[in-house]
């Protein structure tokens, strides 16, 4: 397999693998990263050790009532507690990092060996790689990692720098298409699913510069909220709202060693139908080989063609 099926098709065998390797951070795992990672997304306190509410009695935990289902709620979270650093669970484990009782965990547990995502051997459960199928239908659907990969290719092998696309979720940026290089140039590792803090990126920048006044506004309170990562400092929020304006007004973010030390980065928006921001691209390097003009001047200007090229595909029309 040559270099380029690699990047295209990193570990062959077809459509069916492509899948699995893009679906599976969102399914089930999350990736290493520069924030602390979150606990496992926790279903209503139980009412005892065994002691279960009926599963579909209407009363969401968020308040939205009868259209709440807490127990699809509930299958979620069960997934979504296996991860790198808790690949086999007793059915306790999965209880206490999911937020369930031991009845409520006993039977998400048992309903999802049964429909094939997850199995057991008696005594620890597992996913199984049927569960991909639930990350791969955002990517799928939405199209973006059909079309931003084979670009991201071939700028890759022009500039010989790793390559990414990311959406906004929240505060944070996800990651959903990347192309690496052999050179490593982060200390955490970085896949399809991995999540970032927004206001350290990039691309987050370009996102969040994006966004209306208002919901700017509620995603920067949401920023300065939250707990900072250990060894930082809380984010300065008129700093960062200027840097954002600077971001609108030029129409790309440059970052240099803000996330990482070494790391410097650049990102440009890609457009869909309407122009509508959809998501970004970025290119990042290490201070030791590129500098900020070699950034500015040479990979810049082929990160806007590229841009350019996955938003054609993703229906915006050249303006």
């Amino acid at each position: 397999m040559s270099e380029r099926e690699r990047r295209l098709d990193p570990m062959g065998g077809g459509l069916s693998t492509r899948r699995a390797i893009a679906a599976a951070p969102f399914a089930a795992t999350r990736t290493t990263r520069a924030t602390p990672a979150r606990a496992g997304v926790a279903a209503p306190p139980a009412t005892g050790a065994d002691v279960d509410p009926s599963d579909d009695d209407g009363s969401g935990w968020d308040g939205s009532g009868g259209d709440f289902v807490q127990s699809l709620a509930r299958g979620l979270a069960a997934i979504r507690a296996f991860d790198a650093a808790h690949p086999a669970q007793t059915l306790s484990d999965v209880a206490r990092r999911a937020g369930l009782s031991r009845a409520t965990a006993r039977r998400v547990l048992h309903t999802l060996v049964g429909l094939g995502y997850a199995d057991s051997d008696g005594r620890l459960f597992r996913l199984r790689p049927k569960v991909l199928e639930l990350g791969f239908a955002y990517l799928h659907g939405t199209g973006l990692w059909g079309a931003a990969q084979p670009p991201m290719v071939e700028l890759v092998e022009r500039i010989h720098e790793s390559c990414s696309a990311a959406v906004l979720d929240g505060d944070e940026i996800v990651y959903v298409a990347r192309v690496p290089t052999r050179t490593r140039i982060m200390s955490i590792t970085l896949g399809l699913g991995s999540r970032l803090p927004a206001h350290l990126t990039s691309m987050g920048r370009v996102l969040l510069a994006a966004l209306p006044p208002a919901e700017l506004d509620a995603r920067l309170a949401a920023i300065a909220r939250a707990r900072p990562a250990a060894g930082r400092a809380p984010p300065d929020a008129d700093a960062l709202r200027r840097a954002i304006a600077k971001v609108r007004a030029q129409g790309f973010s440059i970052l240099d060693q803000e996330l990482e030390p070494g790391l410097r980065s650049v990102a440009v928006p890609v457009h869909g139908p309407g122009g509508a921001v959809v998501a970004a691209l970025n290119v990042g390097t290490h201070a030791s080989r590129v500098t900020l003009e070699d950034l500015k001047a040479r990979i810049l200007p082929a990160l806007r063609e590229t841009a350019e090229s996955v938003s054609r595909a993703m229906g915006a029309v050249p303006g």
